[in-house]
């Protein structure tokens, strides 16, 4: 190349393929290899607070398969009627995996959107994949991933809440010593998952953040006071 040679003539000196010559010379592969470097159990992210938020979204709604060519691939699958949840779970995923296409498909006749991205560091980034449901198997943050969420919560709750989460309005009546019937509404965050261990995940980090939680049953956990739902307000937002 150096030479001035062009592709069909090194092809034929030197037996490599035309294709694959063109390839070197327009450096095609070498974001591959370059992934492919990453891999390893050292992996970190760069963009921490992207990473922390596809966390969340990963213990909610994330699954990773390794296939048997070595590949790695892992697919968020979303709920359509949150677009805004959807492009945001797929920027973090551009930006924690920058130079890796992010395919979009539908599911369910549309009602499900599911993201999936290949990667071979895939397994060091989310280390808690393993085979069966999540609630069937141990699921722990290891030391450097807490170390993140230290330094992130909110957007570790972030991710979980839009993954797992939801605000609704609690409506009662009681009876008043007067005998009156009063109706009273207040808000208030749900927080659903069948495993004790994403549970205990999202306990933890809100108590980080200061927030007062109850176990409202076996599967969920409530946010109810005042001032504990408005932090979550500023951090969480409407789900659009």
């Amino acid at each position: 190349m150096e030479l001035g040679r062009g592709d069909p003539e090194i092809a034929r000196l030197t037996g490599i393929p035309q294709s694959t010559i063109s390839g070197w010379r327009h450096g095609r592969g070498v974001v591959y290899h370059e992934k492919l470097g990453a891999a390893t159990r050292g992996w970190r992210p760069k963009a921490e607070g992207s990473y922390c938020y596809l966390l969340g979204t990963y213990l909610g709604d994330g699954c990773i398969q390794l296939l048997a060519s070595g590949a790695a691939v892992m697919v968020i699958t979303l709920d359509s009627k949150y677009p805004g949840v959807v492009a945001e779970v797929e920027r973090s995923l551009r930006t924690v995996f920058p130079q890796t296409p992010v395919a979009r498909f539908l599911r369910t006749a549309g009602s499900v959107t599911a993201l999936k991205v290949s990667h071979p560091a895939l397994p060091f980034a989310f280390p808690q994949h393993g085979a069966g449901y999540k609630h069937t198997r141990s699921i722990v943050l290891c030391d450097w991933q807490r170390e993140l969420t230290a330094r992130y919560p909110e957007q570790l709750v972030r991710g979980l809440i839009h993954s797992d989460g939801c605000r609704t309005i609690n409506r009662f009546t009681t009876t008043l010593p007067s005998g009156r019937v009063a109706e009273y509404e207040y808000p208030r965050y749900f927080f659903s998952n069948l495993s004790g261990d994403i549970r205990r995940i999202f306990c933890d980090h809100c108590e980080l953040l200061g927030i007062r939680w109850t176990q409202s049953n076996h599967r969920n956990i409530s946010i109810a006071h005042r001032n504990d739902v408005a932090v979550l307000d500023r951090l969480v937002g409407r789900k659009s």
